[in-house]
Formats: structure tokens, C-alpha cells, sequence
């Protein structure tokens, strides 16, 4: 069973002066039939305007991924370092036992962004901070994997590849990108008792013979495969996380 989210369909949540938009429940967007896909607690998109700042906290037990479209950002998180990221890039924090502040500062031309938050396999412990530069497509276009709580998907510790090794979850989750060329595709495949998650970041794709545009999402429960086609030049993020309640039964 396929779910679409369309772009035009999004909940709105509000931080201050930002406005986020949302796949699922989030601060002042209510949405019973949308609390989240397996451990997959939000996915919320949002634009910081020139020198703008999004402040979050305090923050415990969740994961929070940020995905850099556009712009640049500087952050700052309790007790770690600041990191600037560029487009493409990606930050973690992950909150463990709780992080009290976390922020993030556009620089002069803004920053669009997209924030993943994965719930984690284990509650409490220290808190951690990772941050990666943008990552080189696969020559074929498919998925690779950005953040992982697998051990096995760590390249640099098997000395496969040294242009980067995924930033560390605290649950056996994955996040995955993937630029496809118009007329191609990609394939994903996991295990089973997983649940999977498009977002189109740009262009178009199918999946399945259902038509998805920019902005839109495909919640897929229970679901151990999935195979995406571009209908026209492609970026989507995958997210790949253990089932819990299936959003239909919600």
C-alpha cells in the first residue's frame, strides 16, 4: 500500500517568524492521521531568510537530520562545536538525553532546508553531533546511503570508498539520496518489517505507476523494495526505518 502526500497538501507548523511545512504532526499542526511512518517521527521542509535564525530545544531522544537544498547555514548546538554547511550537505544532531539548545543561522542569501527526525533504538545517552559536505552522486545514479545506524553501511571502515561515510544514527535507520537522470531509475531494497519513504526533492518520478512532483511524498509500510523512475531529472531522499503503526491505521 502506497500513501501520497502532495506538496499542496502539507501541514503548516510555526517556529517563531518560520513557517515549516510538514508531512506529519508537528508543534502547532495537529494531524491525527499523520503522526509519523514507523520510527519515522517528522519530515518538515522550511525556509530561513537572509541572516534569519531557527532555534529548536530543548530536545530529547530523537535524531534530527538537516538536509541543505539551497543557501548556507551555521549551527550551533549545546556543547559542540559550530559547523557550516553548504548545499547538499548534511548535519545530525542526536539529542540522546537531551540537548537544551540547537540553532540554526542562515548566512546573506538565506537557506532552504528539509529536517528528517528519527526516533532512536535506544532512549538516553550522550549526545552527538556529526556534519558531511555534500556527497558525490553514484555513477549510476542510484541510492547512497547518507546516514545509517547500520555498521555495514560505514565504506570508509571497509576501505570501499574514502569520499565519505554516512553520518551515525542512534537507530538501525537509514537515510538515502539519489539523482536520477530523466528515463532512469533507481532500486532500493531492504528487509522486511520496514517501512520506506520518497521525498521528491526535485523533478518528477514514478512510483508504481503513480506520478510524484516536487515536494511530494510516498509513505510505503511495510515494504521491503521499492524501485524509482524519473520522468524528469530527479533528486528524491529515501528514508528506510523500522515499522511500528502503519499511517493508514491511524
Amino acid at each position: 500500500m502506497m500513501i501520497v502526500r502532495r506538496a499542496d497538501s502539507l501541514g503548516l507548523a510555526h517556529s517563531g517568524a518560520l513557517t515549516l511545512r510538514c508531512h506529519f504532526a508537528f508543534a502547532d499542526y495537529q494531524a491525527p492521521q499523520y503522526q509519523h511512518e514507523g520510527t519515522l517521527r517528522a519530515i518538515n521542509t522550511g525556509s530561513i531568510p537572509p541572516d534569519g535564525r531557527y532555534s529548536l530545544g530543548p530536545e530529547a531522544n530523537v535524531d534530527v537530520l538537516t538536509w541543505l537544498r539551497a543557501g548556507s547555514l551555521q549551527t550551533s548546538v549545546e556543547n559542540f562545536p559550530p559547523e557550516a554547511i553548504q548545499p547538499g550537505g548534511l548535519h545530525l544532531v542526536s539529542t540522546g538525553a537531551g540537548v537544551r539548545s540547537l540553532a540554526w543561522q542562515a548566512g546573506p542569501a538565506g537557506a532552504d532546508f528539509i529536517q528528517f527526525w528519527l526516533l532512536p533504538d535506544t532512549e538516553g545517552g550522550a549526545p552527538a553531533q556529526e556534519a558531511r559536505a555534500a556527497f558525490p552522486m553514484l555513477e549510476d545514479g542510484g541510492f547512497r546511503i547518507i546516514a545509517s545506524g547500520f555498521p555495514e553501511d560505514d565504506p570508509e571502515a571497509m576501505e570501499i570508498i574514502d569520499d565519505g561515510s554516512p553520518v551515525t544514527l542512534s537507530a538501525r535507520s537509514r537515510l538515502l539520496h539519489a539523482h536520477i537522470p530523466t528515463g532512469e531509475g533507481a532500486a532500493y531494497q531492504t528487509t522486511q518489517g520496514r517501512d520506506l519513504h520518497v521525498l521528491v526533492v526535485e523533478g518528477g518520478i514514478t512510483i508504481s505507476g503513480t506520478a510524484l512532483a516536487c515536494g511530494d511524498g510516498a509513505m510505503l509500510p511495510q515494504t521491503s523494495q521499492v524501485v524509482v523512475m524519473a520522468t524528469q531529472n530527479a533528486v528524491v531522499i529515501l528514508a528506510d526505518v523500522a515499522s511500528s503503526i502503519s499511517p493508514s491505521a491511524l
